[in-house]
């Protein structure tokens, strides 16, 4: 299974992106699906995640982002609302996790990366 992330972009605050993840082979919707996302010079934190039809998100984006998932599409979306600067960072897609799906380590596929830069 190979995950195709895009979407990414320069915005500025308060503006809207969506980013999509792609997966070249089938992940059974029972397993979880996630975005993640790097800043420079941080460690890769979790920032939503959704399986078996229920979604997390970290306490940073709740009200502002919303995962979902197109199981025929083998697509997982992440619609990102009132963006703030603090949001920019490189955000990876990820899939395969049996539990655990806010944790970086239960992941077993991830994606490339697509850079998310917010304008003050």
């Amino acid at each position: 299974v190979q995950l195709q992330a895009s979407g990414g972009g320069l915005v500025q605050a308060g503006g809207s992106l969506r980013l999509s993840c792609a997966a070249s082979g089938r992940i059974f919707g029972s397993y979880g699906m996630g975005w993640f996302r790097q800043a420079p010079g941080k460690e890769r934190e979790f920032v939503a995640a959704i399986k078996s039809g229920t979604t997390y998100y970290a306490d940073s984006v709740k009200g502002r982002f919303t995962i979902s998932r197109d199981n025929a599409k083998n697509t997982v979306y992440l619609q990102m609302n009132s963006l703030k600067p603090e949001d920019t960072a490189v955000y990876y897609c990820a899939g395969g996790s049996i539990m655990g799906v806010t944790r970086v380590d239960t992941y077993v596929y991830w994606g490339q990366g697509t850079q998310v830069t917010v304008s003050s």
